[in-house]
């Protein structure tokens, strides 16, 4: 049979209303089980599809939600859709995943066409260059529940799930002045991403606390990128007084300096120590392993997830979340001394 059967094709095949097909297709109470039985095994001989979008229409609930993240070959953004689906699957949901490549114009076409195909909300991690707010404001308007991970905009009735990125600041830059690290240098992202911020306010109090001077020259900013911290590690280098440890906001960006100060001869953790973020997979089977902070990915999935499922349990109740995990310093070889 043809993939476009119609429910008036299994009405006439069984002699009963396309009305009652419907209801049997959608468990309706009324229809009894003998019928919606044979209405099943009937519509699976003819290969009758569903239309789901018009299901969603009209019973205003699809089983979809979109998920939106800069990019989808990295592990923290994997594991983060790994967590949302192992909470949302056993419930019936399907999840329709979309990456901005770090554009604004992406993201709001990514949110325009998951809106046009009625998901029943939208878990997100906000792109790097995003700076308008309307595109999000006009999901709150749908009445489509909005979550922020990792990456947010403070909105009235958002919820928010993230990892406390000061606190990972702070504990990784005490670790390095516990190892007798007194210079330590700083590699940080693009300040306008909030999390980036907060992993450099982190890094200052705590030199503050331990009575060291902050030097401006000591703090870089760079792209999460290996090539990045290559170059940011040989500027450090050739300071005057160049500096005794980095802690990195970007694992990638701690890999480049590791090997940049391998090639210039400088004895790791020995002479110099090395702290990154993020917890990549690539951390734990270095020749050195890297010392980093774990931002626990999965359970932020999950949880971007349970708050999701407040939102939708009971509609006419408007839910505003801030969760805040605690971050992991996972200390190795690149460390400790």
């Amino acid at each position: 049979m043809s993939e476009k059967t119609t429910i008036y094709d299994i009405a006439k095949a069984l002699n009963i209303t396309a009305a009652t097909v419907s209801r049997a297709l959608n468990n309706n109470p009324k229809i009894s089980a003998a019928t919606k039985k044979l209405v099943m095994e009937t519509a699976a001989k003819m290969n009758y599809k569903q239309n789901r979008l018009a299901l969603a229409l009209k019973s205003g609930k699809s089983n979809n939600v979109g998920v939106i993240v800069p990019y989808i070959d990295r592990n923290f953004f994997s594991a983060i859709i790994r967590g949302i689906e192992e909470e949302l699957y056993p419930l019936g949901y399907h999840v329709i995943i979309c990456q901005t490549h770090e554009q604004e114009s992406t993201e709001i076409d990514n949110i325009n066409a998951l809106l046009n195909a009625q998901v029943d909300g939208i878990l997100m991690s906000v792109s790097k260059l995003t700076t308008q707010t309307d595109h999000f404001e006009y999901v709150l308007e749908k009445n489509v529940p909005l979550v922020f991970f990792d990456r947010k905009k403070d909105l009235k009735g958002v919820s928010t799930v993230t990892i406390d990125d000061f606190e990972g600041g702070y504990r990784a830059t005490k670790h390095l002045i516990d190892q007798g690290c007194k210079r330590i240098a700083h590699l940080s992202g693009d300040w306008s991403l909030e999390i980036y911020k907060n992993r450099y306010e982190g890094y200052k109090k705590a030199l503050t606390d331990h009575g060291i001077a902050l030097k401006k020259e000591y703090v870089i900013k760079t792209k999460s990128d290996i090539r990045a911290g290559q170059k940011a590690s040989e500027k450090l280098l050739m300071l005057p007084e160049p500096p005794d440890a980095i802690f990195s906001s970007s694992d990638y960006v701690a890999l480049g300096a590791i090997q940049q100060l391998k090639k210039h001869g400088i004895k790791i953790p020995s002479e110099f120590c090395v702290v990154g973020f993020s917890n990549e997979p690539f951390t734990k089977f270095l020749e050195l392993s890297m010392t980093t902070v774990d931002q626990s990915p999965v359970e932020m999935g999950k949880m971007a997830a349970k708050v999701f499922l407040e939102q939708v349990k009971d509609s006419n109740v408007k839910i505003e979340k801030k969760v805040v995990l605690s971050p992991t310093l996972k200390i190795r070889m690149s460390s400790v001394r």
